[in-house]
């Protein structure tokens, strides 16, 4: 067991979150946008959330008041991390818990399937856990020679369709009900040939397909939405009732936690618990909320283990603009009102965790460098920071990371002119003076030649004012 990761500036290991091959999220997202039956499915959806979520929240005088606690619990919890984690170390063991610390998905895969095979089963279920997507868990475990089974409904169609979730809340919102049936009557186990396309009929198909797992699967793994560093209690909520068989059924649990899910007290756990489903679900509270602290004999599992995953998180802790992005509680709520994610949807980002949200943490997980092209999915329109309950100003971390992307050599000397011009006020002016030069380009719209038409391919060449403010000021 380790902890020297902790708060170190390690470099970022290579993950699940990369783009697939060279591929860019522009070329990525072109397929989204050509496949209008997506576009309709998302715009839908999306729609729907925003609606019920908007709803919801108004009802409340201090939202604005419950994101700002928000905000300063996670600025509080990042700048003590190290300290907060050893403390939900001690309090979980002493509650008959085991802590187990993975510096990176190979470790955690192998920690997960070391204590599998430990028990003997063959098969585990699967409570939703974007923490085990990113590593790769199920597909670790298959080379291991050990099933896993997704209970959550969404995450049971991805499964059955050999499919990759495209939302961090409804995995397979990229799939309407026709769709969703047919990946039952092709995948699912004994359904009914005349399974019908409706809502109700779809879940009680699924509800009897996993009954049996979860009355005869010995071994469960989960993540975790929160844990509690006072206390050692973990916490996971959902919507279904899935989750809550997987945590009290079976012998053993094992919970693969990110290390930023840890909150100090049970006090900030109460913001949060307000916070989340209002902007996630649109709900008033989250239908199943499960908490459990260690082991309690006759009761629930009897073994539990922690694995607290790191997997590129202390480098992240280590960037003072970045880290903020280790705030989010995957509410989704960025998702659901991008511009961006709603036309072309969450596959185009190459990574578990899409839109906004994704377009932040994954570059940073993984390394920027890898997902260049992530930080420039966005238009920059700031939806996402209004939306988010815990303020993450999403545009200014991909400004930032946009800086630190790799770029052409023509486009470096080019803003470093820039920038040198316009730190010398007597370059700057003449720059402005000849800048009415560019009137000879023609109408505004049209482009610069190469090698700056890559600068004018995406936007309006702007057409110069009569006089600069300079000269304004200058005759008044």
């Amino acid at each position: 067991m380790t902890r020297t990761f902790l708060g170190m500036p390690a470099t970022a290991p290579r993950g699940v979150g990369h783009l697939r091959g060279d591929e860019s999220f522009p070329v990525a997202a072109r397929r989204g946008l050509a496949d209008p039956q997506l576009r309709r499915n998302l715009g839908h959806a999306t729609g729907t959330i925003r609606a019920k979520s908007a709803a919801v929240i108004g009802e409340l005088p201090d939202w604005a008041q419950l994101r700002a606690a928000g905000r300063a619990i996670k600025t509080d919890t990042m700048a003590r991390l190290p300290e907060l984690l050893e403390q939900l170390e001690a309090a979980v063991t002493r509650a008959g818990g085991t802590v187990h610390w993975a510096a990176d998905a190979v470790e955690a895969n192998r920690i997960v399937t070391d204590l599998v095979r430990g028990t003997g089963a063959e098969r585990v279920m699967k409570v939703k856990s974007m923490a085990t997507q990113e590593i790769g868990l199920n597909e670790a475990l298959a080379e291991a020679g050990i099933e896993a089974v997704e209970t959550d409904l969404a995450e049971l169609i991805v499964q059955l369709g050999d499919d990759r979730p495209s939302h961090i809340l409804v995995p397979a919102i990229h799939r309407n009900r026709a769709e969703v049936r047919e990946i039952f009557l092709r995948a699912m186990p004994g359904v009914d040939p005349a399974l019908s396309d409706e809502p109700a009929a779809l879940a009680a198909a699924a509800r009897r397909h996993l009954r049996e797992t979860f009355l005869s699967t010995r071994v469960a793994v989960s993540g975790a939405n929160f844990a509690v560093a006072e206390t050692g209690t973990l916490a996971v909520v959902e919507s279904e009732g899935n989750g809550r068989m997987c945590l009290t059924l079976p012998e053993t649990l094992i919970t693969v936690m990110g290390i930023e899910k840890v909150v100090p007290t049970w006090r900030d756990l109460e913001v949060f618990l307000q916070l989340l489903p209002r902007a996630s679900t649109g709900e008033r509270m989250n239908p199943y909320t499960s908490m459990w602290t260690g082991i309690t004999p006759g009761d629930g599992p009897q073994v539990f283990h922690l694995v607290l995953l790191d997997n590129g998180r202390s480098a992240v802790l280590a960037d003072p603009v970045g880290r903020a992005a280790l705030h989010c509680i995957r509410c989704s709520a960025c998702l659901n009102v991008c511009p961006v994610y709603e036309r072309a949807g969450g596959h185009a980002y190459g990574s578990v965790y899409p839109g906004p949200i994704g377009a932040v943490l994954s570059p940073q997980l993984t390394g920027v460098a890898d997902n260049a092209s992530l930080p420039y999915a966005s238009s920059l329109c700031g939806a996402c920071y209004d939306a988010c309950p815990v303020m993450i100003d999403i545009p200014s971390i991909l400004v930032h990371l946009r800086g630190q992307a790799p770029h052409p050599r023509a486009e470096r000397a080019t803003m470093a002119a820039a920038a040198y011009t316009m730190d010398r006020p007597v370059l700057y002016a003449a720059a402005q003076r000849a800048a009415k030069l560019s009137r000879l380009a023609g109408r505004r719209g049209r482009g610069l030649p190469p090698p700056l038409s890559g600068w004018t391919a995406s936007r309006d060449l702007p057409q110069p004012p009569p006089e600069s403010f300079r000269q304004w000021w200058a005759s008044r």
